[in-house]
């Protein structure tokens, strides 16, 4: 049953991606070039949403759809750690035009070069599985 439900609300999701234009190669490029408000105005909206649901769950002891109780474990004080991320997440967005939930969204769309970027995200992600241990934390 919540395989079914994760479907759906990625289907959903994916379909406002790509009608929003969120997944567009051009508004990526517009907004690395500082041309357009547009992606900002969908990457802040986001933010904003994100830290008041964040917060609410927090504040309110909610339950997911299924009943359980919503934990949300505090995060490791690190600012090396995330900065190194950031950068390889935005060179990696900068680079392929799309972030990996719209390369998602690109492929479903029928873009097929976009699979070169989503194999070759899956296997860096699998690279990482490999390596984690390794890797200073």
């Amino acid at each position: 049953m919540r395989s079914v439900l994760y479907l759906i609300v990625g289907i959903f999701f994916g379909i406002v991606l790509f009608k929003s234009e969120a997944a567009s190669w051009f508004r990526i490029y517009e907004m690395f070039q500082f041309a357009s408000f547009h992606m900002y105005g969908i990457i802040g909206s986001a933010l904003v949403l994100g830290i008041i649901f964040i917060q609410i769950v927090k504040r309110s002891n909610s339950k997911s759809i299924f009943g359980e109780t919503i934990a949300i474990q505090p995060k490791e004080k690190s600012f090396y750690r995330y900065a190194i991320g950031g950068i390889c997440f935005g060179l990696g967005w900068a680079l392929a035009g799309a972030c990996p939930g719209p390369m998602y969204v690109l492929a479903g769309a029928g873009y097929i070069p976009i699979l070169v970027v989503l194999g070759s995200a899956i296997f860096g992600t699998f690279i990482y599985g490999v390596l984690k241990n390794k890797l200073p934390h």
